[in-house]
């Protein structure tokens, strides 16, 4: 036995060692991490440490202050479904907890009664442990089934709070197209939700569950051996929760790390599928595989370190939490009993000593046990400010986007060197939207990109109603950028911008969107059929709509207004763009903008369509180098892509020269 013993000894050194080297290895390359990948800052290790600071995660003051706003999403109000599951699994965790103490107390029964060979007290209690089985098992599964709904309404709440967020106005095109601080809210949304919510309720079960087992374990053993022996469980507890909190530091920003580079390889692998033909035309295969090898080394590297943490921190843990607390227990329980004085056991017979140690033993290893599930429940705390710290990132972000607030450097390079920056000033949101029907009018806006890029210092000109304006100029001018303005996705940096409101100014892009849905969502979109029939338009005026843009056999060919197709690749590039015009005449703005839209439609075709919107008075702004169109306008807006523009009347010689 004293050599198994002296073997263990020196194993578990040995393990000891090489666990602490791995740690302090670790911690090290942690602590170098401005030269390693992890935090390098000169290369691309995710959009989110390139573009801005990343949110701070660890267990402090800063950490409860975001729980306590997170649980206010989560339990909205005290009567509510998730407060009812949080009471029902306090109920079964306390129902568990006596069922443990009944099944210490009938376990001890039946030994002391297999050691006193007495067949009968065996048999009973025996029997009890039977019959107690299934309400037992019972406990238990109900206690899952509760513990996995409430998993459930935590990601329903937090996953409908920040879709309205996200969805509310324009924020989902802002938050990747004008803010550079999330790069990746897909998963955001969905994976760290998910995560987040099942860490909360985890963490919720592996603290309340402990607690309760402490405080009943120290009540039953103090009735037994004193409270002095829990009080050094207890103190223990204290300290060793201290010691582990202070040692798993690093984890929490390790866990926001890996998430980060996790979105980034996803992001990688999303835009492969997107562009797959556009790549595909390019052979541009080795070079893409060489992109994602690239960014998936960076989250091996990383997850290397974690794990190499994970296993100095687990040994550590194990040791700490579960074997050394065992040892104080084993040390605790034996004082009452080596203590030859003490009156309860001076009396005693060893078959009642033996009973004593057995229920008093088993009761303090459950104590230490339930003491080292609360240290541990640090590490689960630990991971949980990582995604605590992502959740509230993305919260802020919304925030600030729908409040009209957005962080990216708003002076570009260019800017910066040529020093029109100091002749110009640029505050996102200083000019006036003035909303008024049946007319456009620019007045002395600067034309800008979010970078800051000045296109045109002094932009002003007005078109009312009937008035069809060409917008023509090299591209890089500044075309789409006006309509960015226009449509309210870009900032308005100065001046008063008098416009329609949103749905009733229509837009029409050269590459036109399908919607997930049947042919009808097509036409419709983004109204729903509820709409539509609201509206008073029946499926026989979108089939004259269909026939208007010459796709009427498209309801014939593809079997019906109900189909649903992946309409993205079921129809050609200008049945998409007939489509659109198909989408437009439904909707009927004040206004459309056509990009480029009837680039892949024959002439005739077009002609068509634009007369028809003459005749159903919807007023143009049309992007097109196409000769054919310019009868269909009678002003003409030129950016000529050096500051300057021209809104002037279409005339013989501006057709000419147009051509």
């Amino acid at each position: 036995m004293a050599a198994v013993s002296k073997y263990l000894t020196a194993k578990q050194c040995s393990l000891a060692g090489a666990a602490v080297i791995a740690y302090f290895l670790c911690k090290r390359r942690l602590g170098q991490g401005h030269s390693q990948t992890l935090y390098r800052k000169g290369e691309a290790v995710g959009k989110s440490e390139k573009n801005g600071p990343t949110e701070r995660a660890a267990v402090d003051k800063v950490f409860f202050t975001r729980m306590l706003r997170l649980i206010k999403i989560l339990v909205p109000q005290p009567f509510c479904k998730e407060v009812g599951y949080l009471l029902f699994i306090a109920a079964l965790l306390v129902a568990r907890t006596f069922c443990d103490v009944w099944m210490i107390h009938n376990g001890t029964m039946i030994e002391s009664a297999i050691i006193g060979r007495s067949s009968e007290a065996f048999k009973r209690y025996l029997l009890n442990f039977a019959t107690a089985m299934p309400a037992i098992s019972l406990v238990n599964n109900f206690l899952k089934l509760g513990l996995n709904q409430l998993k459930l309404c935590f990601r329903v709440r937090l996953t409908h709070h920040l879709y309205d967020e996200y969805l509310k106005g324009y924020t989902y095109y802002k938050i990747g197209n004008l803010d550079n601080r999330i790069a990746n809210p897909d998963q955001l949304l969905t994976q760290d939700v998910e995560k987040f919510s099942n860490s909360v309720v985890d963490l919720y079960s592996n603290i309340s569950k402990p607690l309760l087992d402490i405080c009943i374990y120290v009540l039953k053993l103090a009735s037994a051996i004193g409270f002095q022996g829990p009080l050094y469980m207890l103190s223990y507890l204290v300290l060793s929760g201290l010691l582990l909190t202070r040692m798993r530091r690093p984890a929490s920003h390790m866990t926001v790390t890996e998430q980060t580079f996790e979105g980034e390889y996803r992001y990688v692998n999303s835009r492969l599928i997107t562009n797959s033909e556009e790549i595909a035309f390019y052979n541009g295969n080795v070079r893409e595989k060489e992109i994602i090898q690239t960014t998936f080394q960076k989250l091996v590297s990383h997850l290397h370190s974690f794990i190499y943490f994970r296993f100095s921190m687990g040994f550590v843990d194990s040791i700490i939490a579960k074997y050394i607390a065992m040892v104080v227990g084993y040390l605790v329980v034996s004082r009452p009993f080596l203590d030859l004085s003490n009156p309860r056991h001076r009396h005693s017979t060893h078959s009642q000593l033996l009973e004593d140690y057995y229920q008093s033993g088993r009761m303090l290893i459950s104590l230490a046990q339930a003491l080292g599930r609360m240290v541990l429940a640090g590490r689960e705390m630990t991971r949980l400010s990582g995604f605590t710290a992502r959740i509230t990132q993305i919260q802020k972000v919304l925030k600030d986007l729908n409040q009209g607030r957005y962080e990216r450097t708003m002076v570009s390079q260019q800017a910066r060197e040529t020093g029109e920056a100091d002749r110009i000033s640029l505050v996102p949101g200083s000019g006036t939207i003035v909303h008024s029907d049946h007319i456009i009018r620019f007045e002395h806006i600067p034309l800008a990109t979010p970078n800051g890029d000045v296109l045109i210092r002094d932009l002003s000109f007005e078109v009312t109603s009937g008035t069809n304006v060409l917008v023509c100029g090299p591209n890089g001018s500044g075309k789409s950028s006006l309509f960015r303005v226009l449509g309210e996705l870009w900032p308005l940096f100065g001046g008063c911008l008098t416009k329609p409101e949103r749905g009733k100014l229509f837009y029409v892009p050269q590459r036109p969107y399908m919607t997930l849905g049947t042919l009808r969502d097509q036409v419709i979109y983004p109204d729903t059929v509820h709409q539509q029939r609201q509206k008073g338009i029946s499926d026989q005026v979108l089939k004259e709509y269909l026939a208007a843009v010459q796709l009427e056999h498209i309801l014939q060919r593809e079997g019906g207004w109900d189909t649903q197709q992946d309409w993205m690749d079921i129809l050609s590039g200008g049945e998409k763009q007939r489509m659109a015009m198909a989408r437009l005449f439904y909707h009927k703005p004040q206004f459309a903008i056509l990009d480029e839209c009837t680039s892949a439609v024959s002439v005739d075709v077009e002609d068509y369509i634009y007369t028809h919107c003459k005749n159903v008075g919807i007023t143009l702004f049309t992007v097109s180098h196409r000769k054919s169109l310019w009868k269909h306008h009678k002003y003409y807006l030129h950016i000529d892509g050096r500051g300057g523009y021209e809104f002037k009347p279409i005339t013989e010689e501006t057709v000419q020269f147009g051509s």
